[in-house]
């Protein structure tokens, strides 16, 4: 099991890296090497290069709230959800903590020496998610369900061979596109967290790195609804493509929706034997 837990921790770690990453470069140079698109292509790119990594391992879990969208369907064991969820914490908070040593330089000249929440040079929305001066509670709230219900009926919809069998490779950039297109079109408002695991790991390593308690107290609470929304726009998207999609399918499929279970417990068993 150690083999394979592994698995979706480094490749959380190698999306927080370009991620944030892309966002550290942006912000410390004030837009000069950079800009909103290449944050957004970061994101992206960040979750196409993940899946391609770890599709053979756990069938590409980088989101807890698909391994919970996967377990309602009864695609996906339960008991494995809590152990991914750790993984994703982990390996987020470990991405944080791998950019902000590389961008430490421009991060300390950029704000003075001074690691601000909010401000002209405030560098903590490099890691994390905060919300816009406009965006009020139940805005955020909804901006969230929107916004991860959207990307779980998309997920479903890529992974659904009765919508037919898409080529090889091929998944992995449909699903970086989604991320893409949710970022350039929903993300002015607190910059798409869309999993707890991103917002939450990275948060908790500003808090411990200096940022402070204001990590949590910033946006009227903010920290909670990026980590608690995304559930419920999960739970709600499952439940839109379950009831407006599938059970809507003319055929019966002639093998499983989604191919990441099999391949994992395939993956398990060579482990064990070994």
């Amino acid at each position: 099991c150690r083999t394979i837990t592994a698995g979706p921790d480094q490749v959380k770690v190698n999306i927080r890296l370009i991620g944030s990453g892309a966002a550290a470069q942006v912000i410390t140079s004030n837009g000069n090497h950079g800009n909103y698109l290449t944050i957004q292509l970061g994101s992206a790119l960040g979750a196409l290069f993940g899946i391609l990594v770890a599709h053979g391992v756990s069938g590409a879990h980088l989101n807890v709230v698909w391994s919970m969208s996967l377990s309602i369907l009864g695609r996906h064991p339960w008991r494995k959800v809590p152990l991914y969820a750790l993984s994703h914490l982990l390996g987020a908070f470990l991405g944080a903590a791998t950019v902000y040593l590389q961008y430490y330089d421009a991060i300390q000249v950029f704000s003075g020496g001074q690691l601000l929440v909010a401000g002209p040079n405030a560098t903590a929305a490099i890691f994390c998610s905060y919300p816009a001066e406009h965006l009020s509670f139940w805005g955020g709230l909804v901006d969230q369900v929107v916004a991860t219900a959207l990307l779980l009926i998309c997920c479903l919809a890529v992974v659904d061979r009765r919508q037919g069998r898409l080529p090889n490779g091929l998944a992995p950039v449909l699903v970086g596109a989604l991320i893409l297109a949710i970022g350039l079109s929903m993300g002015s408002n607190c910059g798409f967290p869309l999993n707890p695991a991103r917002d939450l790991g990275p948060r908790l390593f500003t808090f411990i790195a200096g940022w402070g308690e204001e990590v949590f107290t910033a946006g009227g609470g903010w920290w909670w609804i990026p980590t608690v929304a995304p559930f419920v726009g999960g739970l709600l998207g499952t439940v839109i493509y379950e009831l407006l999609i599938e059970v809507h399918h003319l055929t019966t499929p002639h093998e499983e929706q989604s191919p990441g279970p099999e391949l994992e417990e395939v993956y398990l068993t060579n482990v064990e034997s070994a």
